[in-house]
């Protein structure tokens, strides 16, 4: 393990240097026990008393700056182990992870964001060290045009009565994502809750060198989920399929678990689809299933995962959320099937079971739960949804 390029110190001769002082202190040390006891020559005791608390003084130095070099090493050696990762992920959200874990390691950071520009207004956000108002309002650069003017540090201040709160973040590095042909990307910012507090230029640097190695990175990722997209997405309705579904509430689950974050799962359906069906048959059955899903499609947020699980049956993984989320979702979703038309006069119904993940549970458990609340609105009378019970 060495630190840094140019003057790099091994564990290995840290230890021996070390050892190698220690040692020349003792023979120093051993000299003033042995020097002659002669009083008539007492500048020469003072000048080797000096002498030796010199020593002694340049050994603390020389073990303080030791032990510095040897943080120093361990820190970059990780962060090295973080950008090698980094080329290794292919998992769009996994990957914003370990950028976010990368970033954090450089010292002087409580908290960090990434934003990528989804297309069309959208943008893939993830934050680690946040509270949620902090991630749903997230401090901004206060520039325009900031992502692609390099990197910028912005101080924060409050009012009198905010000023004494020791959680709020008082600033923030921000380092613009820019592709080789000149693309923004995004950013990267990373944000510290001390006052007074200002990043070192050598960490900007490694924040640097973090964001250069993770934009090929997310191209690479972006390609992959694109391609994946294709093979995992329901031609009829544009919803994610029953695979991608169990895939992700099953990663979800172990993120949420891993980072101890909410997560909320909506199962719906069709209330007595099979009777439309029936009276119009299935063509135009699907017809009427397309349409649902694309108002459905309309209430769901770009964060949310919408999935579909069976005929009429759909479900949306809802990261960073709660089942009054949920519930909202669900409520939006009715109202905008009040109205629609259907051939034979009939009307469209969903009712639906919200679950909240608990603490240790897996996604085969989140699922049973909401499932299980499916069925119970379905006994309560259709047209409703139900919360999982603890």
């Amino acid at each position: 393990m060495r630190c840094g390029e140019g003057g790099g110190i091994s564990s290995g001769a840290t230890i021996g240097i070390i050892i190698a002082a220690v040692a020349l202190l003792g023979l120093v040390g051993a000299l003033v026990l042995l020097r002659p006891r002669n009083r008539k020559q007492p500048g020469r005791d003072d000048r080797l008393v000096q002498a030796v608390d010199e020593m002694r003084s340049r050994m603390d130095d020389l073990g303080r700056d030791l032990s510095n070099a040897l943080e120093r090493a361990e820190r970059e050696s990780k962060r090295n182990r973080f950008l090698s990762d980094l080329g290794n992920s292919i998992e769009f959200e996994e990957l914003l992870d370990r950028v976010l874990d990368a970033a954090l390691e450089v010292p002087g950071f409580d908290a960090a964001m990434v934003v990528l520009d989804e297309g069309g207004g959208s943008q893939a956000i993830a934050t680690r060290g946040m509270t949620a108002d902090e991630a749903a309002h997230p401090p901004s650069s206060g520039a325009a045009g900031a992502q692609s003017a390099g990197p910028i540090t912005v101080n924060y201040r409050y009012g009198a009565s905010d000023a004494a709160d020791t959680h709020l973040i008082r600033g923030g590095l921000f380092m613009p994502l820019v592709s080789r042909d000149g693309n923004v990307l995004g950013s990267l910012a990373l944000f510290w809750r001390s006052p007074g507090y200002e990043p070192s230029a050598d960490r900007v640097e490694a924040i640097g060198q973090i964001t250069e190695t993770c934009i090929p990175a997310i191209e690479n990722a972006r390609r992959y989920r694109e391609a994946r997209q294709l093979a995992e997405t329901d031609a009829l309705t544009g919803f994610f399929n029953q695979r991608y579904f169990h895939e992700t509430l099953r990663r979800e689950s172990l993120r949420a678990q891993r980072y101890d974050r909410r997560l909320a799962l909506l199962i719906l359906d069709l209330d007595d689809f099979k009777a439309v069906n029936d009276r119009i048959g299935h063509l135009a059955g699907d017809a009427v299933l397309a349409q649902v899903a694309e108002r459905l499609r309309n209430e769901i947020r770009s964060v949310d995962i919408g999935c579909r699980v069976g005929g009429d049956e759909f479900a949306v993984i809802m990261p960073e959320s709660t089942s009054d989320d949920a519930g909202q979702l669900f409520q939006r979703m009715h109202d905008s099937l009040v109205g629609m038309p259907v051939p034979g006069g009939q009307t469209v119904r969903i009712s639906a079971g919200i679950a909240e993940l608990r603490h240790g549970e897996t996604a085969a458990g989140l699922f049973e739960r909401a499932d299980s609340a499916l069925y119970r609105a379905k006994d309560l009378g259709k047209d409703r949804a139900s919360i999982a019970k603890d």
